[in-house]
């Protein structure tokens, strides 16, 4: 018995030590969790009941220059349904009639919907997409059903909320507006106003403070944020919907018409430079024309003609040569370094000024008039179309403006071909916002202005930043150079290669161009030609400028010159602005006194203070004057005929009686 009790007090022992070694390690956990690991487990705990949720700030809208909205942010909603969550007695009940009312908002049948629903509830689908992409008031339409009306527990209803930005305007101007996404490995990137301006538009998001209660949901710990959500600024374009509209059209029908695979138009206001409008359009797989690229920004190419405005500046600034200055067409081609420059005219024209091988695009005459004065010193010549600021960016607020390329004397590359293929606009690449705003600067009086597509930024009605004009060359040349291109430029028009365009009513100026584009790729089968028209107008008092530019138009009929296919949308355009835009003209000197006004109304003044108890002689009165002197004194008055007054039935010295008939016959 005694060795039996041993081996239990053997065992109580053992227990016992087991026990203190157990309760030691405990002590030890509970130490190591409140002093060494407690902050990581106070961390857990806190994020899995207490957490900060993000309060997304709204988003700024844009606006056009005349207030009409050009992008919003309005809420999306995508429906869902947790099949489990209604009772069987709840969801057999509500089933069809849910189906039924799905059916007329959705599109559906309403037995579609019943399977579906059946089919989900059968297979647990606690998720299953009812639709997306709602507006508000579909919403809460939908909210209101049969069986979801019972709430997200019993009605099993899932929303799912998420801001989107529309362009209540449509596809005009799409690209420019541009947009702000995030990338699939979670980088932002956009284009256009959104991405340039999104500091200003974004806002910055709050922060609410929640703690986890019953069933997965949060609630807020207190009644204020932690940080109050700070909404976006608005931005207020340069761009004016009406006139985005006419350019937009007149574009797309071009396009259309000669099945022309992009093109792009700008209209932008000389003396400020602010862009009244933008369209880019390119050609999808269906034949369509929608905006995808920013082609006037984005697409630097050989410009071809439009850029012999550099040739003639330059010469008649170096006073070289000058506008009557005679030059040998050589029948339409003349060789340098064994290539060939030709005119499009065959057989060239003849002998013919420098001003006028201009007016007609003359190949010949500009790249003799460049060589022959500029070939002993190209850097005289390059150093001013640099000056012009040709040879760089315009320095655009938006991404992807496309990189000018003007050739240099001192490049490698350069050869005994340089000089003269850049007169005629080869080697050379710009993009048409660079060429519309040099020849802006022509507009302007020689003041290069730096497009501008931003005139303000405002809360509400608090301007937090206003946009001003930016002088890139407060003068591109002399004002004797400036006038002798302007009335060259109009002679492009009245009587050169864009006479189709003139009209007496309405005077334009500017400069046509047809350049081959790819023509040195896979052997020269990959060439095509870019149509252009850049100018301004009205010619003699310029208001707005205009670049347009139609790459591949069909050569079916050999009509793809830029005089052809690009001018007749600057036409269009600039007839339009001037009788479809609202008139916002303000009558000036309102109260100037004009001598023969003042004079008739003394002379009647005169003849009403004179009268006493008699009446007046009115023979020979403007009728409307003897009407309205009369009746002042309180005759009756009737007029027969039109005229001045031959004969009144009362005679003048009668005394009068109120309301006395008198007739007055006029002729």
């Amino acid at each position: 018995m005694a060795v039996e009790d041993k081996y239990i007090s053997y065992r109580i022992y053992l227990v016992a030590f087991a026990v203190f070694l157990m309760a030691i390690g405990i002590a030890v956990k509970l130490t190591n969790i409140q002093w060494v690991e407690g902050d990581y487990y106070r961390k857990i705990a806190k994020e899995r009941t207490v957490r900060n949720f993000v309060i997304p700030a709204n988003k700024g809208n844009i606006y056009s220059s005349d207030g009409s909205l050009l992008a919003t942010s309005i809420p999306n909603y995508e429906i869902r349904f947790d099949a489990l969550a209604p009772k069987a007695e709840d969801f057999e009940k509500n089933v069809e009639a849910l189906s039924d009312s799905l059916s007329l908002v959705l599109g559906k049948s309403s037995s579609f919907f019943q399977n579906e629903l059946r089919k989900a509830r059968a297979n647990k689908n606690r998720y299953y997409l009812i639709a997306r992409n709602l507006s508000y008031t579909q919403y809460i339409e939908i909210k209101n059903f049969p069986l979801f009306k019972l709430g997200a527990y019993k009605g099993g209803m899932i929303k799912e909320q998420k801001t989107v930005r529309e362009h209540p305007i449509g596809k005009i101007a799409e690209r420019t507006i541009g947009y702000e996404r995030r990338k699939p490995n979670g980088d932002l990137d956009g284009k256009g106003i959104e991405w340039a301006y999104r500091d200003y538009l974004n806002g910055k998001d709050g922060k609410v403070l929640k703690q986890k209660i019953a069933k997965g949901q949060w609630k807020p710990i207190r009644d204020i944020d932690e940080v109050e959500p700070q909404d976006g600024y608005d931005v207020i374009s340069t761009i004016d919907v009406y006139i985005q509209d006419i350019a937009h059209h007149a574009l797309l029908k071009q396009l259309e018409d000669y099945q022309a695979d992009h093109g792009c138009v700008v209209v932008m206001e000389t003396q400020t430079g602010k862009v009244k409008a933008i369209a880019n359009l390119g050609r999808a797989n269906d034949g369509t024309y929608y905006e995808t690229t920013n082609y006037a920004v984005a697409e630097s190419h050989e410009p071809g003609s439009t850029f012999k405005l550099a040739d003639l500046m330059a010469i008649l600034e170096d006073k070289v040569a000058d506008t009557s200055t005679v030059y040998d067409t050589h029948g339409g081609i003349v060789k340098y370094s064994g290539k060939s420059v030709r005119d499009s005219h065959i057989g060239g024209y003849g002998k013919i000024s420098l001003a006028r091988g201009f007016e007609l695009s003359s190949n010949t005459v500009m790249v003799q008039a460049v060589y022959d004065n500029y070939k002993n010193n190209p850097s005289k010549f390059v150093n001013h179309v640099n000056s012009y600021g040709l040879n760089r960016k315009l320095g655009m607020d938006f991404e992807g403006e496309g990189r000018p390329f003007i050739p240099q004397p001192t490049d490698k590359n350069w050869s005994n071909i340089s000089l003269p293929w850049m007169a005629f606009g080869y080697g050379v690449s710009v993009t048409p916002m660079q060429t519309l705003a040099f020849y802006n600067a022509v507009a302007n009086n020689g003041e290069m202005v730096k497009p501008q597509f931003i005139s303000e930024i405002k809360e509400w009605n608090k301007t937090i930043l206003k946009v001003e004009k930016e002088v890139i060359n407060p003068k591109i040349c002399s004002n004797e150079t400036l006038l002798k291109v302007k009335a060259v430029l109009a002679n492009v028009v009245k009587k050169g290669t864009a006479s189709k365009l003139y009209s007496k009513d309405f005077s334009m100026a500017g400069k046509t161009g047809t350049a081959a584009v790819n023509y040195a790729k896979d052997g020269g089968a990959g060439k095509y030609y870019a149509s252009s028209f850049v100018g301004y107008f009205p010619a003699d008092h310029p208001k707005y400028s205009c670049i347009v530019v139609v790459h591949k138009p069909s050569t079916v009929n050999n009509n793809y010159y830029g005089a052809d296919v690009a001018g007749p949308v600057f036409k269009r355009i600039a007839q339009k602005i001037f009788t479809d835009v609202p008139s916002t003209n303000e009558i000036k000197d309102l109260n100037r006194k004009i001598k023969k006004q003042e004079s008739n109304f003394n002379l009647y003044y005169t003849k009403l203070q004179n009268r006493k108890h008699t009446i007046p002689n009115v023979k020979g009165m403007p009728g409307m004057d003897a009407v309205a002197l009369l009746e002042n004194l309180g005759l009756k008055v009737k007029a027969v005929g039109m005229g001045k007054v031959k004969k009144q039935s009362l005679q003048a010295g009668q005394d009068i009686i109120d309301n006395t008939n008198i007739t007055l016959e006029l002729l």
